[in-house]
């Protein structure tokens, strides 16, 4: 999938998960590691490959199985940064070091688990990597019908998102509304208290010059 696919649904996901287990989860940082695996694989190749294609050393963006030697690296990054393995190791040494689970690192684990349907060719995910090269040959997720149905859904996720939240502060003020009408009545009484007081001292002085 597309980095801005990635964000997008793992800032869904964390936003989700923050609700149901009530926890405090920095949707910044699980966007960031949902991006991570591609971040960590071509962010510097791709400058490089940008500067090869305006330089007309190369006549594509996309990595070559083929390519240059010294950029064969890249696929080595390719496959670590979409290991479960990988990610399993970093995410229990993050716990350990820590002292809880770092959920937010579960975006890493959320794009690779994307990646492994949507990915086809040299981009097949190995994602037991370095255990095992095996890789599922999923569908592309640059086809237009795609594109079409994921940024679909995504529109419908956070759009059903916004509606939730305005009903929650709908309600929240409502709450407020209410508190704020009720608040009067219980200040007159704690006002008449004083004066039922005063009166009756008033009453007792009375009877005692009697």
């Amino acid at each position: 999938m597309d980095i801005l696919g990635h964000a997008l649904w793992t800032t869904a996901a964390a936003a989700g998960a923050r609700r149901r287990l009530g926890r405090q989860l920095h949707l910044g940082w699980a966007a960031f590691w949902g991006i991570f695996p591609d971040v960590f694989s071509f962010a510097i190749p791709a400058v490089v490959r940008i500067w090869w294609y305006a330089t007309g050393t190369t006549h594509s963006l996309m990595p070559q199985a083929n390519g240059p030697q010294h950029f064969q690296f890249v696929w080595q990054l390719y496959h670590c940064s979409h290991s479960i393995v990988i990610f399993a190791v970093v995410f229990g040494i993050v716990w350990g070091l820590a002292g809880r689970p770092v959920l937010e690192l579960l975006g890493w684990a959320f794009h690779i688990l994307i990646d492994i349907p949507t990915h086809q060719g040299i981009f097949a995910i190995h994602f037991l990597w370095p255990l095992s090269s095996y890789g599922v040959q999923g569908i592309r997720w640059e086809s237009p019908w795609f594109l079409g149905v994921n940024y679909g859904l995504l529109v419908l996720v956070f759009g059903w998102m916004w509606l939730r939240t305005r009903r929650v502060d709908r309600l929240s003020s409502s709450i407020q509304a209410t508190a704020r009408k009720s608040r009067p009545a219980s200040d007159e009484k704690e006002r008449a208290i004083p004066g039922t007081l005063v009166d009756a001292t008033e009453g007792s002085e009375n009877v005692r010059k009697r």
